[in-house]
This record gives structure tokens, C-alpha cells and sequence, in this order.
């Protein structure tokens, strides 16, 4: 998801037919200042909890942490050591180690501006080298995974399985010989949007161009399904999950979404696609960010979208004019953070609608910068499976949830993959 409240391209920004996310949804109204229930408080780890998550496979489908290194760190790890704390991190080796972390999937997410300006591929090949240089400087902790194997085997060693996935169909430059470039490079899932639509896929935080999934936008999934590459439908909008999920002859996930029932984002998952999910055997891995969790906090992050791109129009993409002044209506409009609780929320609403086995975890850590309390960063995972005992989840359900049901789903889609791989020549969009 990276950024998406600070990243919007400024081409869709200015569009005269951008219809306004407020109008999107409706909220129901929160008191904050009700008291929280007995059963709300604060989440207190119990031993059961802790031997059952440190025999638990935990993948986290959705971490940003490569480009805070590049921002942060000059995509230097001698300038920024993650295996020594990291303050200005939610993620780092230490937390990760805490927090229980078998696989990871590491976003190499890059701007949708550079999209626009040719550069999106040569900076995700950056990106994903920016991940093996981790790797390799850090092999007693990570190695590179590329099947549901791998993960279990790597992770049998003691290290963190470490995989890669692409955040935003803007990153293959509708090439699929791009696509095939970034599998030969390790990566297993493709996000088909981030936060504006393209010309053959309709994200959820942009006005619609296609309707939904164009006839090239069916390539690419199929193509996707052909490669081993895991259909990412975070991001994407409500017609294209649908259109995708229709199009997907493999399991879809969704690396880092959460609820639209619970919490009625657009980057939320409707209940009649979550059902859908029991036909496509997919998985919606929950995202942590109070905006896509906390009903009163995503209403928040959705006037600041729009108000930003009033002001970006206003100001005809000036940021030294704009800035100013959404720096100043921010400070009014804060995001409630909620706690873990809202979390569990999704998570029982997921399980109520399609079912426990098609849940799993993928927190935005490092992409997002308002966060549940005892959700602060890469060492909480433990309270999850916590919190999931105290609401009745068997232990063979919370071991899904943790990961179990993304292995499940990666098999599926390497199985398809397997029997349908196609060497024919591919066409580009523009062909």
C-alpha cells in the first residue's frame, strides 16, 4: 500500500472526472469517548499464546521497509544496520525476531509517478536488488524464497523466509515481457494497481477509466496465472476485484487489505467478494493501518485525500503553496488509532463471511504511519495470536491465519502454474 495518504500522481489528481472518495461511503459515526468493554482492554500475552505462536509459521504478506531504506538510509544497509534497532523503523531484525516472523514478503513498491515518467521498471529492478543486498548482508537471518516449499524449509533453519512482491501494475509499463523479467527476479505477486488506476485496471482511490478490468487487464492476470505470480487485489477497485476474481483461472490474494463491512474504506474488501473467495480458494490478508481499520479514522483519511487534491489543483501541483496548508489540516484532523480489538474485528467479519481458512495477516508495516495500539510495529505479531485464542479460534484456525492459509494458496497457484505454463510469444498492450 505504501504511502498512498502522501503519493498521488498529480495527473490523476487534476482529473475533471475523479469522483470524490467521501461520496464513495458512508460512515457510521463513532464516539470515542465511550469507554471501552471488559472484553476491549488491553490484550496481556499468556504462555499458551506464546508456545503456540513460536510453533506457528507467521508470513506477513505486505511490508515497505525496502523503500524507508532507500528514503531513510540511502539504500545503504551500512548507513541504516537493521540488525541493530532502528527507531525511526517498524521493522527491523530485532522486531522481527519478537514478533515471531517466518516469512516475509517484501514490497518493492516504487512511486505511481514514475509510471507516468518511463522509470517505474528500472526503479522496482532497484528495488528488488535492494532486497537481495538485504539478504545477502544479512544471511544467518534471511534467504530468498520462491515456492510454498522454500518457506517451510527455510524457516525449518531458523531464518526468515524473505520473498518479493510488486506493488502496482504501473511497475511492468504494460510490458509482459516485463512481468516476466520481475518472476525471473523472484517475484511472486503483482499488486495490478496502487493508489491511481492505470489505462487496463481501475484502482480503488481514483476515478474509474476502464470500468473494471480492460481486455489487456485480463491478459496480464492470465499471464499471471500462467508464470506462478500471485494476482494481488489490494488497491485494486470493487469491479476489478470482481472482474480479476472472474478472470483468475489460479487463487488471488489480497496482501494487505482489510473489511468493508467493518470498516467501509475503499481499499476494503465487500462482503459479496469476500464470498467469492471460497470459489477462487483466495486469501485476504489483513492490513493493519487504523485508516482501513478504524471506521472514524478511515473517513479522516479519506477527507485528506481529497482535500489534498483540491489543493494540488488549486495550487497546479506547487508544493511549496500546498503543503503549507494540508500540513495545517492535518493538525486538526487527527486519526483515531483504535487498538488490536478493531483488528480482531476484521478478522472474525472475514471469518463469519467466507470462512477462517481464507484469512490471513499483512500488516503495511514501514508503508503506513498510524497504527493500533499493541499493533506499534514488527514485534506484535504475538498479540494476534492471542487475541485470537480469547475469541475462541482453535489452534489449527490461528495457524492458518498466521500462514498456514497463504501456503495453501501459493500451492495452488504454483500447481496451476505448473500445468498451464505458456512459452508463446506475448503481446504488449500496445501491440
Amino acid at each position: 500500500m505504501h504511502h498512498q495518504l502522501r503519493r498521488i500522481n498529480a495527473f490523476s489528481l487534476m482529473a475533471v472526472s475523479f469522483v470524490s472518495f467521501a461520496a464513495m461511503v458512508q460512515f457510521v459515526s463513532a464516539d470515542d469517548d465511550t469507554p471501552a468493554p471488559a472484553d476491549r482492554k488491553p490484550i496481556e500475552l499468556t504462555d499458551r499464546a506464546r508456545e503456540l505462536h513460536s510453533h506457528s509459521l507467521l508470513i506477513d504478506g505486505h511490508n515497505d521497509m525496502p523503500w524507508e531504506i532507500r528514503k531513510q538510509g540511502s539504500s545503504s544497509f551500512d548507513k541504516m544496520d537493521i540488525s541493530n534497532p532502528q527507531p525511526t523503523l517498524q521493522t527491523d531484525i530485532p522486531k522481527l525476531r519478537k514478533g515471531g516472523v517466518g516469512a516475509q514478503f517484501w514490497s518493492v513498491w516504487v512511486p505511481v509517478e514514475a509510471g507516468y515518467r518511463g522509470e517505474a521498471l528500472s526503479m522496482t529492478l532497484e528495488q528488488i536488488d535492494l532486497v537481495k543486498r538485504m539478504i545477502d548482508r544479512y544471511p544467518e537471518t534471511f534467504e530468498l524464497a520462491l515456492t510454498a516449499d522454500d518457506i517451510e524449509r527455510i524457516h525449518a533453519k531458523g531464518k526468515i523466509a524473505s520473498m518479493i512482491g510488486v506493488e502496482g501494475g504501473h511497475c511492468i509499463e504494460e510490458s509482459l515481457a516485463a512481468l516476466d523479467k520481475l518472476y525471473s527476479l523472484g517475484a511472486r505477486y503483482m499488486t495490478l494497481t496502487h493508489t491511481d488506476s492505470l489505462g487496463w485496471a481501475d484502482s480503488a482511490t481514483d476515478a474509474s477509466k476502464n470500468n473494471g478490468l480492460t481486455p489487456f487487464g485480463q491478459q496480464v492476470v492470465r499471464h499471471m496465472n500462467q508464470l506462478g505470480v500471485m494476482v494481488d487485489l489490494s488497491h485494486v477497485s470493487a469491479k476489478t476485484m470482481r472482474d480479476a476474481i472472474a478472470t483468475s483461472d489460479a487463487p488471488v490474494i489480497f496482501s494487505h487489505s482489510s473489511a468493508f463491512g467493518i470498516c467501509p474504506s475503499p481499499r476494503n474488501v465487500p462482503d459479496d467478494v469476500l464470498k467469492s473467495l471460497k470459489n477462487k480458494d483466495g486469501v485476504v490478508m489483513v492490513n493493519f493501518f487504523s485508516g482501513y481499520v478504524v471506521p472514524s479514522a478511515a473517513k479522516t483519511a479519506i477527507e485528506e485525500m481529497d482535500y489534498e487534491r483540491e489543493l494540488k489543483k488549486k495550487f497546479n501541483g506547487d508544493k511549496a503553496m500546498y503543503e503549507p496548508e494540508l500540513k495545517r489540516w492535518k493538525a486538526t484532523h487527527k486519526y483515531a488509532r483504535g487498538s488490536i480489538h478493531d483488528l480482531l474485528d476484521h478478522i472474525d467479519h472475514i471469518a463469519k463471511v467466507a470462512g477462517p481458512e481464507y484469512i490471513g495477516i499483512g500488516s503495511d508495516f514501514d508503508g503506513v504511519n498510524t497504527l493500533p495500539t499493541q499493533l506499534d510495529d514488527a514485534s506484535s505479531y504475538p498479540y494476534i495470536t492471542q487475541g485470537l485464542i480469547d475469541r475462541g479460534y482453535s489452534d489449527e484456525q490461528i495457524k492458518g491465519i498466521l500462514g498456514g492459509n497463504l501456503l495453501r494458496v501459493m500451492r495452488g497457484v504454483e500447481a496451476y502454474a505448473a500445468k498451464h505454463h505458456d512459452d508463446t510469444p506475448k503481446q504488449d498492450a500496445g501491440n
